[in-house]
């Protein structure tokens, strides 16, 4: 079974409506890291939220591990989500008001598996070089802590997918660098799929694959052919 299944994706926004993806189709094979790149404008972030259910799509299918999630009800995509998938943004989105650790551990507290995933929480932030800000607030940590705390919140479920949207992108190269390292480690050692939009040439081509947009339709895919 392949991880992530998507025919003839189409999304549009807007009245009238202008057409963002146009007809998308291709897989993810299960342990595969693939980046999305396209200047911006070429739909890769919509692409990105279109495959994860953030966003509704107007037609197409996208099965995730098997499940159809644009046919689920909420509650069943918020089930979902919270013990399959991981997502990473450009802006990491942490609490501000509570510590490094509490933030990781909250898709866990959700589903109250806080005290379970507590082990976890504590050797990812020690496997990140996070562990020093575990009882700190994110207005006491730098940028690269707080994405990289994020990250490890993202991974506190051990998801299936991880989906990353311009994880770098507010990064200087160091804390870039670091970013990378953690998403082939975590492919690499964990097999988590992960799914990367980014606009660096250089970290597009460390994953496996890469896909490339040009006004909403794949223009290069290095595992297929060249559209």
């Amino acid at each position: 079974m392949n991880a992530i299944e998507c025919s003839n994706i189409v999304k549009s926004f807007g009245e009238p409506p202008l057409t963002i993806l146009k007809g998308i189709s291709f897989t993810v094979a299960k342990g595969e890291f693939l980046s999305i790149t396209g200047r911006s404008g070429s739909g890769k972030s919509t692409l990105l939220y279109s495959i994860s259910g953030l966003d509704k799509i107007n037609s197409g299918t996208v099965r995730l591990l098997g499940n159809d999630i644009h046919s689920m009800s909420e509650k069943e995509i918020h089930i979902f989500r919270n013990r399959k998938l991981g997502f990473v943004f450009q802006f990491h989105y942490l609490l501000p008001e509570i510590s490094a650790l509490d933030n990781i551990l909250m898709p866990a507290r959700k589903i109250k598996e806080e005290k379970k995933k507590f082990k976890m929480a504590i050797e990812l932030m020690k496997s990140f070089n996070i562990y020093h800000c575990k009882d700190k607030l994110p207005s006491q940590m730098s940028g690269g802590e707080m994405q990289r705390t994020a990250m490890a919140r993202a991974l506190i479920m051990e998801p299936e997918i991880l989906f990353a949207d311009e994880p770098t992108g507010n990064l200087d190269t160091e804390n870039g660098e670091k970013v990378m390292d953690i998403l082939l480690k975590i492919n690499k050692e964990m097999n988590t799929t992960v799914v990367m939009v980014t606009h660096e040439p250089d970290f597009a081509s460390m994953a496996s694959r890469q896909i490339h947009l040009v006004d909403g339709q794949i223009d290069y895919d290095s595992k297929g052919k060249n559209k």
